[in-house]
């Protein structure tokens, strides 16, 4: 059997994550992305006959909030085992910042570099590269992906993303004017319990 020239060619796609741009995207929003709606959205907008996600978010240590954090961990297993998702995770870190009126912690969970070397280093794998972030900071990584002859795309929101970064890659996708239902249930904060 021969193919002819109507054959489909086939699209891999790989999204890369960064759970706290996401974050300010659904607190904008007052929803909460519904990731297994994303990803049937994602599949079909860029006609992928694979589909790879990669979640990247760091979360607080045990005892240093008021509430239980087993739903952020639940929440992680079912992005793994539930949808397929591949899920980086790493603890917060704490740094104590000495001043004059006293020490204060700062947390931080940066995942920028954990995302970069996936990038790279399942490039071979892809076509497409679908980078959810807003920093100014991925323009190389936009760069090394293009001149890899691979395209790459921005989704962020119009207040959590660079201007560079916008217009660097193959296009730019701002979440809270896709018109797509990838949307979930309605965001509620610590507290509120209606």
């Amino acid at each position: 059997m021969t193919e002819t020239n109507n054959t489909k060619q086939k699209v891999v796609v790989y999204a890369f994550i960064d759970a706290s741009n996401l974050w300010q995207a659904q607190k904008a929003k007052g929803k909460m992305f519904d990731y297994e709606k994303l990803k049937a959205f994602l599949k079909l907008k860029f006609d992928a006959s694979e589909i790879q996600m990669f979640y990247y978010t760091a979360y607080p240590a045990e005892g240093t909030r008021e509430h239980n954090l087993d739903g952020k961990h639940k929440f992680y297993t079912y992005l793994k085992k539930g949808l397929g998702f591949t899920v980086r995770k790493k603890e917060l870190k704490r740094i104590t910042i000495h001043s004059e009126v006293g020490d204060s912690i700062q947390e931080k969970g940066n995942m920028d570099v954990e995302m970069t070397i996936d990038s790279i280093h399942y490039m071979k794998k892809y076509d497409t590269a679908l980078l959810f972030t807003g920093d100014s900071d991925f323009l190389a990584l936009v760069t090394y992906i293009k001149n890899g002859g691979k395209k790459a795309y921005i989704f962020s929101s119009k207040n959590n993303v660079s201007q560079e970064l916008r217009t660097g890659g193959d296009g730019y996708f701002d979440v809270l004017d896709l018109e797509d239902d990838i949307w979930g249930r309605d965001l509620r904060h610590m507290g509120n319990t209606e």
